[in-house]
């Protein structure tokens, strides 16, 4: 069965999904936006185009009707207003945010719907709660369970060792807000920035943190089952630190918009980086104690004859992974699904989700 899927937002995780999309034998895809100027670039790729203004509810709606399912790959303020139009057009939803409220705005509309509402579906959180949930999943008794994921450049300059690669509202969020976890048993709040660790693969050494929403809903889903889940974002080593000088000392925390302005001002953008997932859990297995881990590593290629930044790639593939799934019928197609509901198996097994492996997801395990 052939799905028919409007992608809203013309940005670069847009343009990966649309492209994707385009390339399958599976999928018709239109892209919607209010900027004329950006939507003309798919036209001139052949990709279908609607001009739609997200902040106009009537027209948003009016826009979504007829297509199978909405993706929207908008700024996380228009999640809901997406979400909400996707609903009333009879269309499923997904979409890429880490925002823990719109999340929560999207879990309410899921409510006795007859379409699916599968928000959270990029790298981290999407990917991660997959590869993570089936990590925990191979334990009779779960320990623990930490998940790290980086989006980096492949050459860091600057004294950040740091380059835009993504959303920066939505990298703003990640640092600034409280974070999802579970400590010694209970679903908590932590602070952004702590739990400072060093880690290393390929000869590299990186630093992990506390950074908010990748979690998704896994502490809930693991609640009572585990002692410590938790989601940190890996940087190289120093990143942290100046961080805090900036949110902390310099007050930038309350001060987003010029945060923002200081970020796309000092920091270019690059296509030439790498995403590197690290998921570890440790529990019994037996009646031993167990430890696992899942590393995935991705770089920039080629893909329809155009060059697509690791970040683009991974995210893009994490929601198509899962809307292939509803596709073909491997999800429920009504109500609130999340990511841990999706086992890494089928994910690995679509047509999108073969870009990871084209990342090398590897397992290694140990007797702690």
């Amino acid at each position: 069965m052939s799905w028919n899927i409007c992608v809203v937002g013309a940005g670069k995780i847009g343009q990966m999904i649309a492209t994707l999309l385009k390339t399958s034998t599976h999928y018709s895809v239109t892209v919607a936006d209010h900027d004329l100027a950006a939507l003309s670039a798919f036209n001139k790729r052949g990709i279908s185009t609607r001009q739609i203004d997200a902040r106009d509810s009537t027209n948003l709606e009016q826009g979504l009707k007829g297509f199978d399912a909405v993706i929207s790959a908008a700024p996380f303020f228009l999640t809901p207003a997406i979400a909400r139009a996707a609903k009333a057009s009879g269309a499923h939803y997904f979409d890429l945010t880490e925002d823990v409220a719109a999340t929560n705005a999207v879990r309410e509309m899921a409510e006795n719907s007859d379409t699916a509402f599968m928000p959270q579906c990029g790298l981290a959180p999407g990917f991660v709660g997959i590869a993570g949930a089936a990590l925990a999943a191979e334990f009779d008794e779960l320990d623990s369970l930490h998940m790290r994921v980086g989006a980096l450049p492949l050459y860091p300059t600057n004294a950040l060792k740091y380059n835009l690669t993504w959303s920066t509202d939505g990298l703003i969020n990640e640092y600034c807000n409280p974070c999802d976890a579970i400590v010694n048993g209970k679903r908590v709040k932590t602070a952004p920035l702590e739990d400072y660790e060093l880690i290393g693969h390929d000869g590299v050494e990186y630093e992990c943190f506390n950074t908010s929403g990748g979690l998704g809903t896994l502490p809930e889903t693991l609640g009572g089952k585990a002692r410590a889940v938790s989601y940190r974002s890996i940087r190289y080593p120093g990143h942290r630190d100046i961080l805090r000088l900036l949110l902390n000392d310099l007050g930038l925390e309350s001060r987003r918009d010029l945060l923002k302005e200081i970020f796309e001002t000092a920091l270019p953008r690059t296509d030439q980086d790498v995403v590197l997932v690290y998921c570890t859990a440790k529990g019994n297995i037996d009646g031993a104690l167990r430890e696992k881990s899942l590393i995935n590593k991705s770089f920039a290629r080629t893909i329809d004859g155009q060059v697509w930044s690791a970040i683009q790639i991974t995210t893009a593939a994490g929601v198509l992974g899962v809307v292939d799934l509803m596709r073909t019928g491997a999800l429920p197609s009504k109500g609130f699904v999340r990511q841990e509901q999706v086992k890494l198996v089928d994910f690995l097994s679509t047509e999108f989700g073969r870009l990871y492996r084209a990342g090398d997801v590897t397992e290694q395990n140990k007797a702690a």
